[in-house]
């Protein structure tokens, strides 16, 4: 499948960011393209918002999942390109644009020019959030068309097109969302003796919530938790009856998970005391962290060095989040980083990857699942 062909593909996709589980028309876009390939040996399965695709192999050993992630991020597109985002307030800001084109590009190689293994195409909503993989494992759709091995790859703005970043073992993050609501008493600004202020109380949360990091978990360990949200009062003459916290956890280990969370609960036992309110944590489900197989990162990473010398990068574990861990969990199997030479990062408003990575990896997975 030739470069213009998936730009054609990547920009109508990027024009209709959706968030998760309302990806409708980025469904029906999916679906609107397969009708266009040959349908003999290829079947397609709706689950959600999202579809499975299978493949039938020639001469099938194995069946081999490859995931696309479809959803998009509430982001103010900044980019100034011709095929912005035609949704106000929805973004294509982590590339699942380029997730979704390539996957269409491969199948497209090999429902044309079929290959000895049967292949599933996982198009996966919700990845964003609040996370699509594990409730599409434990779907009767993915249960019948389960994988013996799977991959994934993920846009990385840092590397230059032609190169793939990889390694054996832990690649993303454990994640988890932190939400945490302060109730307390407001009051007249002038009398604060007479009131509980939550401002007060969510701040020096948020103070103390770095001292988990630098005091409770191990130097040599990784961990992170970052509050990237605080919305508290009305107006400037009101002690603030309320304060709400919004914010993530990342870990490298799930051990080291499980001391996070153990601390912040102890924490908020004892902010309730301290400042005399109420404090509730909601508790949402926590990512995976994406853990490659070994032997099957080994192989890929051999197969990079023959068939496409200069292109593998070892690169560290990043604190990044995925749900591809959930299936990595179950299947064997690993994910990557495909240099797209972007100036800005993900998630942010003017990120704008290299289209010519598209051809380069579509290319590459091609060629691998015919080895």
């Amino acid at each position: 499948m030739n470069l213009a062909d998936l730009q054609t593909i990547r920009r109508a996709l990027h024009q209709i960011p959706e968030l998760g589980y309302a990806e409708f028309k980025t469904q029906a876009y999916l679906r609107d393209y397969l009708s266009t390939l040959p349908q003999a040996f290829m079947q397609v399965k709706e689950w959600r918002t999202g579809l499975l695709v299978r493949v039938e192999g020639k001469a099938p050993t194995k069946v081999v999942g490859y995931r696309a992630d479809i959803d998009g991020l509430p982001i103010v597109e900044d980019t100034g390109l011709a095929f912005a985002s035609e949704h106000e307030g929805r973004m294509h800001a982590c590339g699942h644009d380029f997730h979704m084109t390539i996957a269409l590009g491969v199948l497209t190689n090999i429902v044309t020019d079929r290959i000895d293994d049967t292949v599933v195409f996982y198009f996966q909503p919700a990845e964003e959030n609040p996370g699509g993989a594990l409730p599409m494992m434990q779907s009767a759709e993915m249960k019948n068309w389960w994988p013996d091995k799977i991959m994934a790859l993920h846009v990385a703005p840092e590397y230059p097109v032609g190169k793939i970043a990889v390694k054996p073992g832990i690649l993303f993050a454990n994640t988890c969302e932190l939400f945490v609501e302060f109730k307390g008493k407001g009051g007249h600004a002038a009398y604060p003796h007479q009131a509980n202020d939550m401002v007060v109380a969510a701040c020096q949360f948020v103070t103390q919530l770095q001292l988990i990091i630098s005091r409770n978990i191990d130097p040599l360990d990784s961990a992170v938790i970052t509050v990237g949200k605080i919305v508290a009062g009305n107006t400037m003459n009101v002690i603030a009856e309320k304060a709400e916290i919004e914010g993530t956890i990342r870990t490298l280990s799930k051990e080291t998970m499980l001391i996070v969370n153990k601390r912040i609960r102890q924490l908020i036992d004892g902010f309730q005391i301290a400042y005399n309110c109420e404090i509730t944590r909601t508790e949402r489900p926590a990512y995976m962290q994406v853990f490659n197989d070994e032997t099957e990162t080994a192989q890929f990473i051999t197969y990079l060095n023959e068939q496409y010398p200069e292109s593998y990068v070892a690169c560290p574990a990043a604190m990044t989040g995925e749900d591809f861990g959930y299936m990595l969990e179950k299947i064997p199997g690993f994910m990557f980083w495909l240099g797209v030479d972007s100036a800005d990062g993900l998630h942010h408003a003017r990120m704008s990857p290299n289209e010519d990575a598209l051809a380069f990896a579509v290319d590459v997975l091609t060629n691998y699942l015919n080895v």
